[in-house]
């Protein structure tokens, strides 16, 4: 009984905070409502015995994406009016070849059949960090590298927006 109503309370917060990130006035403030939402996130995962992916949680969201946040909102004028002029230097061509190229990939992917990974060998437990690493790299390989690529492009545009003109 009392997990239920621990959960209960951890999952309104998540939710509360996840409405606060939306609404709020100030960008600072919208990050700092997030950091909360993911330590929930995290709490949530301890009380489920997964103490990995709690630690995890924290580290790499609580830690560094959203310091990359921070960083991004601090480093871009939000209050400025946006350009009126169109970037010379813009490669909307390139973008568009090369996110056509990603949807001919996927949709490959999805006409060979995607087809259900089978199942780990023994039990899978969220502790056990070996069999998490086995299955990451195995199973669900392609997952795994769609993810890299998507944080690999949040890097690249936040160098970008980050570059200062000469």
């Amino acid at each position: 009984m009392a997990e239920a109503v621990a959960f209960y309370i951890v999952a309104a917060l998540i939710l509360g905070f996840g409405v606060l990130v939306i609404t709020a006035k100030s960008a600072v403030h919208s990050i700092l409502f997030l950091v909360a939402d993911f330590l929930c996130v995290a709490a949530l995962y301890v009380m489920l015995e997964a103490q990995f992916l709690a630690v995890i949680q924290v580290m790499v969201y609580a830690g560094g994406i959203l310091v990359l946040y921070l960083f991004v909102v601090m480093l871009v004028n939000l209050k400025r009016p946006p350009e009126a002029h169109r970037d010379p230097h813009r490669l909307g061509r390139l973008g568009a070849v090369l996110a056509a190229a990603i949807f001919v990939e996927l949709a490959a992917i999805f006409a060979v059949g995607w087809t259900k990974p089978a199942e780990v060998q023994g039990t899978l437990s969220p502790n056990n960090v070996e069999q998490i690493g086995r299955a990451l790299y195995t199973e669900y390989l392609i997952p795994f590298e769609l993810a890299s690529v998507l944080l690999l492009v949040a890097m690249i545009g936040a160098i970008i927006l980050a570059k200062r003109e000469l």
